[in-house]
Parts: C-alpha cells; structure tokens; sequence
C-alpha cells in the first residue's frame, strides 16, 4: 500500500505580517522570510509588537504570525 499524504485545511499563501510584528527568529536567522509562518516563529510567546514592546499590540489583542495581518485595527504594511 502507497502513502498518500492528505491535508484537512486549503493551503494558501500567508498574509504579509504587520511591520511592528517582532520575533525571536529574527536575531537567530537575521532575515527572517515575512512570507514564511515557520521563519516568523508561531507562538505568541516568541513574538511581540514593536510598537508596545509587549506580547499585546496597539489594540491590546495577543500578537503572533497569524493575527498581526491586514484587517487587523493597529495592521501596519511593509514599506
């Protein structure tokens, strides 16, 4: 019997993140991809807002890869 891989969820291309997004993999890789969720880091502890300096941004929501997109209040884009 062959393997068959097999996903639940659509995968699509991530959201460009917020520009005040901050994270640890930043100072381990030194350019982190903005495209790549793996090279952001995806745990709320691991990032933080840059604006805040804290774990919640602006709009006092939890920060992390997936939330910090466009359509989020304090959402700031890339330059």
């Amino acid at each position: 019997m062959s393997y068959k891989r097999s996903f639940d969820e659509k995968q699509t291309q991530p959201q460009p993140p917020c520009m005040n997004l901050r994270s640890k993999a930043i100072y381990v890789t030194g350019n982190p991809d903005p495209q790549s969720t793996d090279e952001e880091g995806s745990t709320r502890f691991n990032c933080w807002c840059n604006s805040t300096q804290h774990v919640l941004g602006p709009d006092e929501d939890l920060v992390d890869r997936k939330t910090c997109v466009d359509g989020r209040d304090c959402f700031k884009a890339r330059a």
